[in-house]
């Protein structure tokens, strides 16, 4: 119950039926001089003042009409504005777009907002599908467009793979020319250096497998969605040194749809092996008759999602475009220490629930 509503009502209530008291007694007294203003405060029933009496009368109604006026009130609203809440979570889906707008028999208005946010509802779902189809749709260019979309993305991974696994390439060339010459001299271990060139090297294989994600193809090589990023991990798993859980559900979507969502796993999967520093990757793919369910966590270092959004992290900015792309959600929570948690959610049409 809205108590600052029914504060108000009772104060409302409180001094109306104080104001009708004191005109009655006004009345009786200074008009029809049937009592003086002395019989007011003397008079008692079953031994009990009067005026007690009048005033328990009038604290009790005013709380209990304040009671039945503020649940009759708010209890429309307070729906509406789960409505509103369910929109704002991407939840179009939800039941209670399908009931009645209980209470609020008195007003109009309130089942009027309630259908029309009814109304915006099938409006965001359809523009949802249609950005999905859009999205979805096969993209024709020319060729000449075709190579420069290619060209800058081999461009970008070459300056990534430069920036990153060229010096830590260099830099254990530079180690192992330092064993060398305490080799040569036979004065001091070599024990901690060469495990320090092992290390350097393992970052740089680490580095170059999740930067190489993003030269795999962009479908699935006629393939389902969870069956690819199953063989996805399955690969990885092999070679770098990260515990992998996955629980994938067949997930039934336009292809389109499912290359999107593909991308993401191999874009988050990239992050988390290049930034994370993590020991163990999980991933979980559902689907309901509403939507679909993508969760992506890691035990790793995590950052402030704030600083990382103002700096423009590409991998993070991709993800977000992506999923925005799809109508869909992504919630990502993080903080230093404590690992990197992705929940995205992609609604659905019952148009893609039976492909």
């Amino acid at each position: 119950m809205n108590f600052r509503l029914w504060t108000h009502l009772f104060f409302f209530q409180f001094v109306s039926f104080s104001a009708v008291v004191v005109i009655i007694f006004g009345i009786l007294i200074y008009e029809l001089n049937v009592m003086t203003l002395a019989e007011v405060f003397t008079v008692e029933f079953f031994n009990i003042p009067v005026y007690l009496i009048i005033i328990a009368f009038i604290l009790t109604m005013s709380i209990v009409l304040a009671i039945i006026l503020t649940v009759a009130l708010s209890s429309p609203f307070e729906q509406i504005r789960a409505r509103i809440n369910w929109l704002l979570l991407g939840k179009y889906q939800n039941e209670i777009f399908r009931k009645e707008l209980q209470g609020g028999n008195w007003f109009d208005a309130s089942r009027q907002t309630a259908k029309d946010i009814n109304r915006l509802r099938d409006k965001i779902v359809n523009l949802s599908t249609d950005l999905q189809e859009y999205t979805a749709a096969p993209v024709f260019v020319g060729e000449d467009t075709k190579e420069e979309i290619i060209e800058k993305e081999r461009n970008r991974i070459a300056r990534e793979l430069h920036d990153s696994v060229s010096q830590q390439l260099f830099a254990a060339t530079m180690m192992i020319s330092a064993i060398s010459e305490v080799a040569e001299r036979e004065e001091l271990s070599v024990t901690k250096s060469v495990k320090k060139v092992e290390e350097i090297i393992g970052n740089a294989q680490t580095e170059m497998r999740a930067l190489l994600l993003h030269l795999r193809p962009i479908d699935l090589v006629d393939q389902r969605l969870d069956q690819g990023i199953k063989h996805l991990l399955e690969e990885l798993d092999t070679k770098i040194p990260m515990e992998i859980h996955w629980n994938l559900a067949p997930v039934k979507v336009d292809s389109g749809i499912e290359d999107h969502l593909f991308r993401i796993v191999q874009e988050a999967i990239s992050n988390t092996m290049r930034h994370a520093k993590a020991n163990k990757f999980e991933i979980y793919l559902t689907q309901d008759k509403h939507s679909i369910q993508l969760k992506i966590i890691d035990d790793g270092q995590g950052f402030d999602v704030s600083t990382a959004k103002q700096k423009g992290n590409y991998g993070l900015r991709n993800m977000e475009e992506r999923v925005k792309s799809l109508g869909g959600i992504l919630n990502l929570i993080s903080s230093i220490g404590k690992g990197t948690s992705i929940d995205i959610q992609i609604p659905i049409s019952k148009r893609e629930v039976n492909v």
